[in-house]
């Protein structure tokens, strides 16, 4: 009923309705040509990101100007209507988000490094409070930072922040938080040795397993291996089989974004958009090829082109053969348009941009133009829609910068 409630308030906000119908659709600069686009396998020295840079770094101004605040503050920055776990979920998302967007930063542009860092140290503080896990202690019962020897799974919580230390870590911060991620890499591995679900932690109790929750675990992993000597290495690998060989639906080659708390996965696969554009993104900072493999997969059978209000709109498809004309999902894919997710268009920017998918890039970040409707003001711009979705502008920023930062498009198997 919430929900229905929420899209009843958006389609009576005629101001927000309006938005797309104001807006005049921009070509934003791309960073190479269509020809070159093709060729799937350009290196970031290719590429002219100072077409975007005064794009994303006012962007980047104004979410630090949103996010950076009192825990208590930031949790109210979502929708009361979606209710106090989704809004701590919001909240937590929105920090891990812009973390990962600051260190990408950091990498394109080596003056902003400092301060990038700072604002990463700073993000890690609030979501290392108890008002940021208060969704995640109200699930499980227990505190996630006080119960580390214990066995519940806390993964979504304990992973998320595991990732932000990383990227601290990645864009040159000091050893302030190394004991910490120690503990918490150290925890997420030995729980999922114990997992009855072949290496996979429930987000929350009595629910699926949320493959795209544990790719999160994965990443931290993968980025403690590498800033520690491949320790974990195995762990990932491990996973990474798992996800290739039993997770993989055989209809569309995909892998799962959910799967029931049961041994039998086959039959309790569902491909959605929103998981499977997220699974290409978190994978492209894991494994290159199996990402590339998954990204080609979901353009064959997600993608989407279509016009709306006249204009030409382009995304990923939120359900393989339903197409709502419009409806509200609170969870990742948010509002889903003539079938088209924004959460699933936003997650695809990430592994597009990795993989210099600049056509299919431009494409979605044209559609995000017509529905969002910019705003810019001293020195600062955002997508209108993000006054009620901050957590979307947050995920788009971090999508559209998720540039391959380890070399792992010199494989010779691309």
């Amino acid at each position: 009923m919430g929900n229905l409630k929420f899209i009843s308030s958006l389609l009576r906000d005629k101001e927000l309705l309006s938005y797309g119908a104001q807006v005049v659709p921009i070509l934003l600069s791309t960073p190479v040509t269509a020809a070159k686009a093709r060729n799937w396998r350009i290196s970031t020295s290719d590429i002219s990101w100072e077409s975007e840079k005064d794009e994303i770094l006012e962007r980047a101004n104004w979410l630090c100007k949103k996010i950076v605040k009192s825990p208590e503050q930031l949790v109210k920055e979502a929708p009361e209507v979606i209710g106090e776990h989704f809004q701590g979920e919001w909240a937590i998302y929105c920090c891990s988000m812009l973390t990962h967007a600051l260190a990408n930063i950091s990498y394109l542009y080596p003056d902003k490094k400092d301060k990038c860092t700072e604002y990463i140290s700073k993000l890690v503080d609030i979501v290392n409070t108890p008002t940021l896990r208060e969704y995640d202690t109200h699930s499980w019962k227990e505190d996630a930072m006080e119960s580390l020897s214990g066995n519940k799974s806390h993964m979504t919580y304990l992973s998320i922040l595991a990732w932000m230390i990383s990227n601290y870590k990645l864009s040159g911060g000091d050893s302030r938080y190394d004991t910490i991620y120690d503990t918490l890499c150290g925890t997420l591995v030995r729980r999922m040795h114990q997992s009855p679900y072949d290496l996979n932690l429930l987000s929350f109790p009595n629910m699926q397993i949320w493959l795209s929750d544990m790719l999160v675990t994965i990443v931290a992993l993968k980025n403690y291996s590498r800033l520690n000597g491949g320790k974990y290495e195995d762990t990932v690998q491990a996973w990474l089989h798992n996800a290739k060989t039993i997770w993989i639906d055989k209809r569309t080659g995909l892998l799962a974004g959910m799967l029931p708390g049961a041994s039998k996965y086959q039959k309790g696969i569902e491909i959605r958009g929103s998981h499977t554009a997220l699974n290409c993104s978190y994978l492209s900072l894991i494994d290159a090829d199996f990402a590339k493999d998954q990204y080609e997969k979901m353009c064959k059978v997600l993608r989407k082109d279509d016009t709306f209000m006249g204009t030409k709109v382009c995304g990923v498809k939120e359900y393989i053969k339903y197409s709502p004309e419009i409806k509200f999902a609170p969870g990742d894919a948010g509002m889903i348009v003539k079938g088209i997710s924004a959460g699933g268009t936003a997650f695809a920017l990430g592994a597009a941009t990795f993989f210099g998918d600049w056509e299919f890039r431009s494409n979605m970040l044209r559609t995000a133009e017509v529905a969002g409707g910019t705003k810019r003001e001293n020195r600062m711009r955002h997508y209108s829609i993000a006054d009620l979705f901050l957590v979307g502008e947050a995920t788009a920023l971090a999508m559209r910068t998720n540039i391959d930062r380890y070399g792992s498009l010199q494989s010779p198997l691309l």
